[in-house]
């Protein structure tokens, strides 16, 4: 392994438990344990996944003399999400925007008692902080937090392993975020959410405190480990983007197809639509449409699809139409899935185009609806 990467405060863990390290994002992080990856994802749809992402990069954003709302007027310059009605112990997904109507990242954000709580991803969480931090205004302050850890637990069983050590959850909606505390009235902030289709939650809390909680929801007998390749898998199953992969400056929200997550008020014809980067560009491609889209994909046969491949829309590969961005073995539906990007209206949900395999070979891939799977997060 790398020494340049830096370690998360369950390295020890990982040692103990025989994971094979990889590389993501500067960190070292498991890829797998011992039983694979193909048994940890299906052991997180099926009881509970515990997951290290600790290299992800907390900020918390807090008013100068106690208004909140004007933090939420700061961040709405930079994001099209509504966080004015966004209500104390509720969180929603974000994209901070570029002046070209690109995505600068994508994050989680919840709003708390004193201050707003974002989860940055970790590969761009110090340009993307000073950023926030040089934007957001003389009337509020960012605070790094980026020596805290941060757990997922995903899964069906997620609920009953979580409430053992914090009774408290049990009563928590999909999207509640609340700041608590631990055993030793340390705070930590438990969040009903999760990058995986699935009920779970992500906890934020102090290093020296993660291997103690980890290990105590090891105990749940329906709790086990797993590492990055399935939280990839789990992921592109619910259709979900990561970024620098399937999102970076070069792709718009409309593009990513990602309008959802842009509440009525800040869209064209809303209340306070604008007013954040690149607002006129997203707002043009609303209304006069886009050159490509973002889409699910399947091939035919056993066939095992890859990031990079080209897309065309017949097996002559004569019109190029398109690449994947993400590509896996999904363990729940037993075959090669993915995403991509391709020209509108060149291929419609459950139409063939072609991928081009090495070799040149092309084979036919079904268009499909995204998520692949049918999430089971309680809303």
């Amino acid at each position: 392994m790398d020494e340049t990467l830096q370690s998360t405060p369950l390295q020890a863990l990982h040692t103990a438990y025989a994971a094979k390290m990889g590389s993501y994002d500067g960190y070292a992080l498991p890829d797998h344990y011992g039983s694979g990856a193909e048994a940890e994802h299906l052991h997180a749809r099926q009881k509970a996944g515990l997951f290290d992402i600790s290299h992800l990069g907390q900020v918390r954003i807090r008013p100068k003399e106690g208004n909140l709302a004007a933090v939420a007027s700061a961040l709405e310059t930079l994001m099209p999400m509504n966080l004015l009605d966004l209500e104390e112990g509720r969180l929603i997904y974000g994209l901070l925007t570029t002046d070209q109507g690109g995505v600068r990242d994508d994050l989680v954000i919840s709003r708390q008692l004193e201050d707003f709580l974002l989860v940055l991803n970790g590969a761009n969480k110090e340009t993307n902080a000073d950023y926030l931090e040089n934007s957001i205004g003389e009337d509020c302050k960012l605070v790094r937090q980026f020596d805290r850890a941060m757990l997922s637990l995903q899964g069906p069983s997620a609920v009953a392993a979580l409430t053992q050590l914090l009774p408290q959850v049990e009563a928590m909606r999909h999207r509640d975020s609340v700041d608590m505390h631990w055993e030793d009235n340390s705070t930590i902030t438990v969040s009903r959410f999760g990058y995986t289709g699935m009920d779970g939650f992500d906890i934020c809390l102090p290093a020296d405190h993660a291997e103690q909680f980890a290990k105590r929801l090891l105990e749940h007998p329906d709790v086990e480990l797993a590492g990055m390749e399935a939280r990839h898998s789990l992921r592109l199953e619910a259709g979900l983007c990561l970024y620098g992969v399937d999102l970076d400056k070069t792709t718009s929200p409309v593009e990513a197809s990602l309008v959802a997550s842009m509440q009525a008020c800040r869209r064209p014809g809303g209340e306070r639509a604008g007013g954040y980067p690149g607002a006129d560009v997203i707002a043009g491609q609303l209304e006069h449409g886009i050159y490509r889209q973002r889409v699910g994909l399947q091939p035919e046969g056993d066939e095992l699809l890859a990031a990079g491949v080209e897309l065309f829309t017949d097996e002559a590969g004569e019109e190029k139409i398109g690449r994947i961005t993400s590509a896996c073995f999904s363990p729940s539906l037993k075959k090669s899935i993915a995403m991509g990007y391709v020209v509108p209206n060149s291929a419609k949900d459950d139409e063939h185009i072609f991928a081009a395999l090495e070799g040149g070979r092309k084979i036919p891939v079904m268009v499909r609806p995204l998520p692949f799977i049918t999430p089971t997060v309680v809303e």
